[in-house]
């Protein structure tokens, strides 16, 4: 049974207020971001299927795949969509040392640099998972920690595709930032839910936008 909820509590918004959820909007735009890439086997499809559309998105890169994929990373620049730091290896916060967690995001921005001489102000923590210390130097660095308003849970096998779809369709407004992932894991509910969300939205006039860094 899946208990990840599709939306995030009101309570914990209120609890995090420097924390981005989501985005200030006057007209119908919604927000995309995937995470944990970039994958030969998904980030491309992804990409393509974001051209369909005409759908710009923010892609919350691993360093380690940048290292290993950096032709990826370099297309999804090249095609409009913004960067964020994701850390280097996936780092859970809350079990993680304050300095060795910024010191993994400092490595995964230098792997940016060295790739794509790109600068980048975004970040979110794998899982959500991020201590109060650790918000703290992060803004200090300069980063806008970007989390989210609705999660597609593509990632969790013990939901189906459909219901995947379901989350995103149900919950999602004007200025939602939606959470997918272009990784193996969850390539089967994204792969269904993606390219249906994109369709359904666009036909209702929104478009898709990146972050603003």
């Amino acid at each position: 049974m899946n208990l990840t909820p599709a939306t995030t509590p009101k309570l914990i918004k209120n609890l995090f207020p420097n924390l981005v959820w989501e985005l200030p909007a006057k007209e119908k735009v919604i927000y995309l971001t995937f995470d944990d890439g970039p994958t030969p086997e998904i980030t491309p499809w992804t990409l393509n299927i974001l051209k369909q559309y005409n759908a710009k998105a923010t892609f919350f890169c691993i360093g380690k795949n940048v290292e290993k994929h950096p032709e990826i990373f370099s297309k999804i620049v090249s095609e409009g969509h913004t960067i964020g730091n994701h850390t280097y290896n996936h780092l859970k916060g809350w079990k993680t040392n304050n300095k060795d967690y910024i010191d993994n995001v400092i490595q995964t921005q230098q792997v940016f640099e060295n790739h794509q001489s790109a600068i980048v102000n975004l970040f979110r923590p794998p899982y959500g998972q991020i201590k109060p210390k650790q918000i703290k130097a992060l803004s200090l660095l300069g980063y806008k920690i970007i989390m989210w308003s609705v999660l597609s849970v593509d990632w969790d096998k013990a939901i189906s595709k459909e219901k995947c779809l379901e989350n995103v369709i149900n919950n999602t407004s004007s200025g939602s930032i939606v959470v997918f992932h272009d990784s193996k894991k969850a390539s089967i509910n994204m792969q269904y839910a993606l390219p249906k969300v994109l369709d359904y939205f666009s036909k209702k006039g929104y478009v898709f936008k990146r972050i603003p860094e």
